[in-house]
């Protein structure tokens, strides 16, 4: 380590490469061929090759732009040489008579066959040609190739390879020793294959793949366990259950729970009866019922003396979720109070002494539920809804309200998680699906249309208000601009003021106070408007049976998970039920293919699982693994079975083997142990 720079070594810390240990799986991007020369005519255009020439000419020209131009050659033909940024070295590199192998892309040009900027070596006639790939690494600015080589030979020649795996459970699951599989990738032997290297479809790769998944396995199962040496409060089901709330609670409901909701609720409940704290994602598609699966979660919480706290992101959702609960309880006696950042002083200080005396056993709300003035008498549950969209601290931050022990965590998404990705990010969670929806729920077709038949949609959407029925009309979301989206938003409203003269619009955005939001929606809500212009605002969490027809504009800019929420607005009463997404060509073929999906299917996780191969984990994990990394090298989508077996993997070491467990921990999670708590 001494005989680094410190310009080498401030490099290398910036990119995390400061141990040998990191350094040693700092595996290569792609790989060179540099163990072959090939004659230039035979080169083929737009593929790297590596060719032998001499110089025979360099001049440095001036016209289109200052660039040295070299020509050079070998037996079976010429190549031109063009270098726009180039150093006096160079040209001494490249004078005429001079020897060197090129390496880089050979495409035709105006004067024949030419390379740019192609990387050069100075040799002689009888210079050997490497006997291995050349591998390619990540890398930082002020960090070559070359020193990145050193230094992983260097860490290489002085690290301990030896394997973390017992020999049994090596060979069971058929792979290659870690030693080999490192040695492989950082310096291939001649006869390797370029294409399953590169591809990660070596037998090395396969190993540092099952090693990395092993490592998030052992890591996040240990967390899951861990959270049993904390306390939380125990809430038992009554003795008799007789006149209980949650008994007269469910008689009370105008719908029996469905089999799915029924087995969700029997999971959680068994949760919270226990002594350390539940920490369990409840997931179902939209509409699927997961608001009473948490209502009966909190009621336990109220039941036992307790309190609860239901938090969600965005004040439409929050105050949808209040306004259900206090429907629901208000004829059990139960106090629900509303929390949240637009409440007038006087409207908020009255809320939170009720909650800080325990007046009110249930507290709904947005962020304002963490806010350092809040505090709670007796938190015993919290319910997290749409959880990707809090970070770490945010769910710390509320579950701090407990105090000394930890309050019991529901975690609901609509956003349904793929199985691999479930099996891999959330192996730290219990998880319950909700995969059925409720009885009534109308299928909605979905429509593709092309913008310039806009007017026959207008047309159409004016048909069904004036027979009784609702309309969303989304307008486009635009990354780049929140103002222009408003504007987007005001300049669709005024056309359709203008083109439905008879039906009453309204608008609805993310820039209206939320007392003018909120009379917006209840206008809505109540029938009194037939056709609500909207941002993505509505999301999730509104609910208006009445409505039946939705239409999105610019489909093509809205991710499938929004498309598939936004749908699940409509299709909630007994009207038949449509969306329609407008779109505007030419389309890329990902926005072809998310269009295809979402015409395709309307089961939520199908979308997802389509939408994981498009995006990859990244989005679908959100802000709750802001503090933890995504795979470096396993593929959720081609190594799924990999997934199962580190799985199965992590048991048995776990189990049987505990100090190679934590051999591999070290390995794989030296100094960044601190990121997995999640």
């Amino acid at each position: 380590m001494s005989t680094r720079s410190e310009a080498l070594a401030d490099a290398l810390d910036r990119m995390g490469l400061g141990s040998d240990a990191a350094l040693v799986l700092h595996f290569p991007l792609r790989y060179e061929d540099e163990t072959r020369i090939t004659p230039v005519a035979l080169a083929r255009a737009g593929q790297p090759v590596q060719v032998e020439v001499e110089v025979t000419q360099a001049e440095v020209k001036f016209r289109p732009r200052r660039q040295l131009v070299v020509t050079a050659g070998d037996d079976s033909g010429t190549v031109t040489l063009r270098f726009f940024n180039f150093y006096p070295s160079q040209q001494k590199q490249l004078a005429p008579g001079k020897r060197v192998r090129l390496f880089g892309d050979i495409n035709p040009g105006f004067f024949g066959a030419e390379m740019l900027h192609p990387r050069v070596r100075t040799v002689g006639e009888d210079t050997a040609l490497p006997d291995r790939l050349t591998p390619v690494y990540p890398a930082t600015a002020g960090l070559s190739q070359a020193s990145l080589r050193r230094a992983i030979d260097d860490a290489l020649e002085r690290t301990d390879l030896a394997d973390s795996l017992p020999e049994t459970l090596r060979r069971h699951y058929a792979l290659v020793p870690f030693g080999a599989a490192v040695q492989a990738l950082h310096r291939p032997r001649p006869g390797e294959s370029l294409r399953d290297l590169d591809e990660r479809l070596a037998p090395a790769w396969r190993r540092i793949k099952f090693d990395e998944l092993l490592a998030q396995q052992l890591s996040l199962k240990r967390a899951h366990a861990a959270r049993r040496n904390r306390d939380a409060p125990v809430l038992p089901q009554p003795v008799a259950t007789d006149g209980s709330l949650i008994d007269r609670f469910l008689q009370q409901l105008p719908f029996a729970l469905t089999g799915a909701q029924a087995r969700a609720w029997a999971e959680i409940a068994a949760d919270l009866s226990q002594p350390f704290p539940m920490q369990r994602l409840l997931q179902g598609d939209v509409g699927s019922g997961k608001t009473v699966v948490a209502a009966l979660a909190c009621l336990r919480a109220v039941e036992a003396g307790y309190q609860a706290a239901f938090m969600a992101p965005t004040e439409i959702l929050a105050e949808q979720h209040f306004r259900k609960l206090a429907d629901w309880l208000a004829p059990l006696g139960v106090q629900v109070a509303w929390l949240s950042g637009s409440l007038k002083v006087r409207e908020k200080r009255a809320m939170k002494e009720a909650i800080a005396s325990g007046a009110a056993p249930i507290a709904v709300g947005t962020h304002a539920l963490i806010e350092d003035a809040v505090d709670f008498a007796r938190l015993g549950v919290a319910v997290v809804d749409e959880q990707h969209r809090f970070g770490v601290r945010q769910r710390l931050a509320l579950r701090a309200k407990a105090g000394d022990v930890s309050p019991h965590q529901l975690m609901m998404s609509a956003t349904p998680i793929p199985r691999t990705l479930a099996m891999s990010f959330y192996a730290d969670l219990d998880v319950s699906v909700i995969d059925e929806l409720p009885p009534g729920r109308t299928p909605v077709l979905t429509k593709l249309i092309a913008a310039a038949r806009r007017e026959q949609v207008i047309e159409r959407v004016r048909h069904a208000c004036e027979t009784g029925a609702q309309a969303y009309w989304v307008c486009p979301l635009i990354e780049e601009s929140e103002t222009l989206q408003l504007q987007t938003a005001l300049d669709t409203y005024e056309q359709l003021v203008i083109a439905c003269p008879e039906l009453k619009v309204g608008l609805v955005h993310g820039r209206m106070k939320p007392d003018e939001k909120a009379a917006v929606m209840a206008g809505f809500v109540a029938g009194d408007t037939h056709l609500l212009v909207a941002t993505t605002v509505i999301e999730v969490g509104v609910d208006v049976p009445n409505a039946s027809l939705m239409v999105i504009e610019h489909a093509e800019r809205f991710g499938l998970s929004q498309l598939h929420q936004l749908r699940g607005r409509v299709g909630r009463g007994s009207r038949e039920s449509a969306c329609v997404l407008l779109y505007e060509g030419p389309l890329s073929q990902t926005a072809r293919e998310r269009l295809r999906v979402i015409h395709a299917y309307t089961d939520g996780f199908m979308i997802a699982a389509e939408d994981l191969k498009l995006r990859g984990p990244g989005e679908f994990i959100g802000s709750r693994q802001s503090g933890q990394p995504l795979l470096r090298f396993a593929d959720l989508v081609i190594d799924e079975a990999l997934v199962e077996l580190a799985r199965e993997a992590a048991d048995t070491l776990l189990r049987d083997h505990v100090e190679a467990a934590d051999r591999h921990l070290d390995r794989w999670l030296a100094g960044r142990e601190d990121l997995l708590k999640a």
